[in-house]
C-alpha cells in the first residue's frame, strides 16, 4: 500500500466493502455496507495513519500495528475530541484490525445545546429560499427527514416499507396528510406523512421521469423538483443566519419534529416512553436513546 495516510485508510475501507449485502442480518459482518460510513471510516484511518506515521514511522498495514497503538491513538484523542468522534474512530480501527477494542472515554466536554426551530422560524427560513429549497425545509420539518431522505422521497404506491422491521401501529396517529416513502440509513425504508397541502405542492413538481442525482457522492433516483442533500442544507443554513441572525443546521429540524411530535403524542395520552418509541420508528431510528438525543 502507499505511504501516503489518506491512501491507506482508502485501501483500508475497500477491503471491507460490502455494498451489495444489506445491513440487516449482517451487522456483525465486520463489513462495511454503506458509502456513508465508508466516508466516515475512511476519514477516521487516515487521522490514525497519521498518527503511525508520526509516532514511528508505521502505517495500517505493518504486522506490528495492533491493539497496543490502536488504544494509544484513542488515548491520545480523547483529549481533543468528543465521545462521538472518539468512538468513530474506535469503530474504523476496530474493522480495520478485525478485532474488539476497549472503550476509551472522551476527556472533552460536551456541551448539550438545543438545535430546535419554532415552527415560525422554520416559516421564515422556508419563505427566504427559493421554491424548490423552501418547499423542501416545510416538507423537512414537518415529516423529520434526513437532508438525503429529501432525495428518495416516492408515493407508498410505489415502494413499500422494509419488510424486516416490525412497525408500530401508532405511527402518525393523530396526524393527518399523504404517506409517502424515503430511503434512510442503512437501507432502511420506511413510510413518512406530509400534511395534504405540502403533498399537494410536491405532486406538483413531480418530474415527467426519475432524474439520477449525486449527493456526497451517493446516486439517487429523485422522483420530484425539489432540493436535498447537501445543497439543501447549505440554502438552509445560509437562510436561517441571513434571516434569524443564526443557524443551528438544517438537521435542527428533525429535533423540531421529534420535540414537537412527542409533545402531541403525551398530550393524546401516551407514555413518555411509549411516545419516544413511536417517534424513534417515525424518524427511522429503532433506537429510544439515540432518539433520546433529540428531545434534549
Amino acid at each position: 500500500m502507499g505511504k501516503n495516510p489518506r491512501s491507506q485508510a482508502r485501501g483500508a475501507v475497500s477491503q471491507k466493502m460490502a455494498l451489495n449485502t444489506p445491513r440487516h442480518g449482517n451487522d456483525n459482518d465486520g463489513k462495511i455496507h454503506s458509502l456513508g460510513t465508508a466516508r466516515s471510516y475512511t476519514q477516521a484511518l487516515t487521522g490514525y495513519a497519521n498518527f503511525l506515521r508520526e509516532s514511528n514511522g508505521g502505517s495500517l498495514f505493518r504486522s506490528g500495528t495492533k491493539t497496543e497503538m490502536a488504544l494509544n491513538y484513542l488515548q491520545h484523542r480523547a483529549g481533543k475530541v468528543s465521545q462521538k468522534t472518539l468512538d468513530l474512530d474506535r469503530q474504523a480501527i476496530q474493522m480495520h484490525l478485525g478485532q474488539k477494542l476497549e472503550v476509551v472515554k472522551s476527556l472533552k466536554e460536551t456541551r448539550l445545546t438545543c438545535r430546535s426551530y419554532t415552527s415560525e422560524q422554520v416559516s421564515l427560513v422556508a419563505a427566504a429560499q427559493t421554491e424548490r429549497n423552501g418547499l423542501a425545509t416545510e416538507i423537512a420539518y414537518c415529516s423529520g427527514l434526513r437532508a438525503h431522505e429529501l432525495l428518495t422521497l416516492r408515493r407508498v404506491d410505489e415502494r413499500c416499507p422494509s419488510i424486516h422491521r416490525e412497525w408500530n401501529a401508532d405511527r402518525f396517529a393523530g396526524r393527518d396528510g399523504e404517506r409517502y416513502t424515503v430511503h434512510g440509513k442503512g437501507g432502511l425504508v420506511r413510510e413518512v406523512m406530509i400534511p395534504r397541502k405540502l403533498a399537494n405542492r410536491l405532486e406538483d413538481r413531480r418530474l415527467p421521469e426519475p432524474i439520477r442525482v449525486t449527493d456526497r457522492g451517493i446516486h439517487y433516483q429523485q422522483q420530484y423538483d425539489i432540493s436535498g442533500g447537501n445543497r439543501w442544507s447549505a440554502s438552509f443554513t445560509e437562510a436561517s443566519k441571513r434571516i434569524l441572525g443564526w443557524s443551528r443546521g438544517a438537521h435542527g429540524l428533525r429535533h423540531s419534529y421529534a420535540q414537537e411530535r412527542m409533545a402531541e403524542l403525551q398530550r393524546n395520552g401516551k407514555t413518555y416512553e411509549d411516545a419516544k418509541e413511536t417517534v424513534a420508528q417515525e424518524v427511522g431510528h429503532f433506537n429510544k436513546e439515540t432518539t433520546e438525543a433529540y428531545l434534549r
